[in-house]
């Protein structure tokens, strides 16, 4: 039973291949001298298997003096009190797992880092800790994937190596903030909150030599938890990281999850190989040390519905040349206007809400010449899209972009019906024949996908509402009172949706600008009429 145990003051038992170290949020120098001898060792010719990698890159470490600073990060103040790897209490029989057309890409990608806010628990935090680790453990022999480590093979075809390396556990506490230091109304997400995940940086390439998932609880001054998760995001889309989070909520609580699905049915027999020269690494496709604003806006249900009232309205659509065949009327009920009810034909809550949010930033983006092109990307789960479809809880990516393309004259110049009906028609045209094409175009020149927003011009919208970030991730002390993401991969113009936490249909939208940007859409008072404090 491979298991960590805990001692009286949280110092976690060390593995006997990952020696424990206390250190800082931010890497030290030790650390940093370290990456690329660990990637030397990752990639060598004469290690296949990520058992040798994770030893001899551990050997090395161990043979290296440990730093004696204690620095704390200073902007966050987080303390690391103890890290270990959690291994899974049963040994996996699941063997290794080719990544597929849709995780390839995201090897340039960082980790998927989200995490949840929970007011102070009525247990100790000694038992808390080891509860999370123990459910962490089991919740590993559900997902052994997670446990395992990238491993590229001679030909150059990358796979997960299920095993049983761990996934790192830390605790943390941050004394000089609270929770409402951390979830304050009305501004811009404090830059401590970015402290508060693990494996900060990381890419998922990175997944040959470090964990491919990381966890971090952090406990306030005020008592309140924040618990950060860090997942390589080659080996997870968004779909399979809540599954997982829910199935260890679940465990904590005495539960029973079902497994997931780790049949490679979702174009997992291509022989494409994305291949990296020299065996060195791909890099984020964007600059990361850019000037962003990060702010959650929030939308209620009223808010959203009277959006979707307007983006489907009869007399919009009628100036639009467009005319249903069937009339009802909008579930806003003190909105009595007509829409359509044709389920092809009616636009979404969420892409009502995506155009008012795309007009507005490209208002906001008063730089942008009129004749210039700006585009929306919108993540698509394809699990349910293609033919045959993949089950809902289909472990790996299975996820591509619905990219929808206009002038920013027409965007910023013209009604909300028209630019809703653009992003319903790429999402609703987005099906089997799409998601094929699109796999074929990959395979015939494999790249990374190349994520940011080089023209200035574009939205890149991320996540779901639809995702279960409240409902489930009830881990025994009562549900989560904030969702928020880390540093990873943020540049001006990505957007995440969260569940809004009071449901219903309500939407969080995290949204990262350029500061000019930002300050610009704050004073829009046509965009901020739809949002609540």
């Amino acid at each position: 039973m491979h298991l960590i145990s805990l001692l009286p003051l949280y110092k976690l038992s060390p593995s006997p291949s990952f020696p424990l170290t206390a250190h800082t949020t931010t890497p030290s120098a030790r650390e940093q001298l370290l990456l690329s001898a660990e990637m030397e060792l990752a990639m060598s010719p004469n290690l296949s298997s990520s058992s040798s990698i994770s030893s001899l890159a551990a050997s090395l470490i161990t043979a290296t003096p440990n730093s004696t600073s204690s620095t704390v990060a200073p902007a966050a103040a987080v303390a690391i009190v103890s890290k270990c790897t959690v291994y899974p209490h049963r040994k996996s029989d699941l063997g290794d797992l080719p990544l597929s057309v849709s995780d390839l890409p995201m090897l340039s990608c960082h980790y998927i880092q989200k995490g949840l806010f929970f007011l102070s628990p009525p247990v100790p935090i000694a038992s808390l800790v080891s509860l999370l680790a123990s459910s962490l453990s089991r919740a590993l022999s559900l997902y052994p994937a997670l446990a395992g480590r990238l491993c590229t093979l001679p030909d150059g075809r990358i796979l997960i190596s299920c095993n049983d390396a761990g996934a790192e556990f830390s605790y943390a506490t941050a004394a000089s903030f609270s929770l409402p230091d951390l979830l304050p109304p009305s501004s811009d997400v404090p830059s401590a909150v970015k402290s508060l995940f693990p494996l900060d940086g990381a890419v998922s390439f990175h997944g040959h030599f470090r964990p491919l998932a990381a966890f971090q609880l952090t406990e306030l001054a005020d008592g309140a938890l924040f618990l950060g998760a860090a997942v390589n995001h080659a080996v997870v889309d968004g779909t399979s990281f809540w599954n997982f989070f829910n199935a260890w909520a679940e465990l904590c609580r005495g539960g029973s999850p079902a497994p997931p699905d780790f049949r490679r049915n979702y174009f997992g027999g291509s022989k494409a190989v994305l291949q990296f020269p020299g065996g060195r690494g791909p890099e984020v496709t964007f600059p990361v040390d850019a000037p962003l604003r990060e702010r959650i806006f929030h939308f209620s249900r009223e808010a959203i519905l009277d959006l979707k009232s307007r983006a489907n309205c009869r007399a919009e659509s009628v100036a639009a040349g467009y005319l249903p065949n069937t009339e009802i009327y909008d579930e806003n009920s003190h909105d009595q206007k007509p829409v359509a009810v044709n389920e092809e034909e009616e636009i979404s809550s969420f892409q009502s809400l995506c155009a008012h949010v795309w007009r507005s930033v490209t208002r906001a983006r008063t730089r942008l010449p009129a004749e210039a092109t700006t585009t929306f990307r919108m993540a698509v789960n394809c699990r349910g899209r293609v033919a045959p479809r993949v089950a809902s809880n289909y472990f790996g990516n299975a996820i591509q972009s619905a990219p929808t393309k206009a002038l920013v004259a027409e965007v910023a110049g013209r009604d909300l019906r028209w630019t809703a009906e653009l992003l319903h028609r790429s999402v609703a045209d987005y099906r089997n024949e799409a998601v094929r094409r699109v796999v074929a175009e990959w395979e015939a020149a494999p790249r990374c996908f190349p994520l940011g927003n080089p023209d200035g011009a574009g939205i890149t919208m991320g996540s779901s509402h639809r995702f279960p970030m409240y409902e489930g991730n009830d881990f025994g002390w009562g549900q989560a009172v904030a969702v928020r993401s880390g540093r990873a991969n943020k540049f001006d113009g990505k957007m995440s949706a969260f569940p809004g936490r009071e449901g219903g249909g309500s939407v969080d939208l995290e949204v990262c600008l350029a500061p000019e940007t930002m300050a610009a859409l704050l004073r829009d008072d046509e965009f901020m009429s739809y949002v609540s404090p």
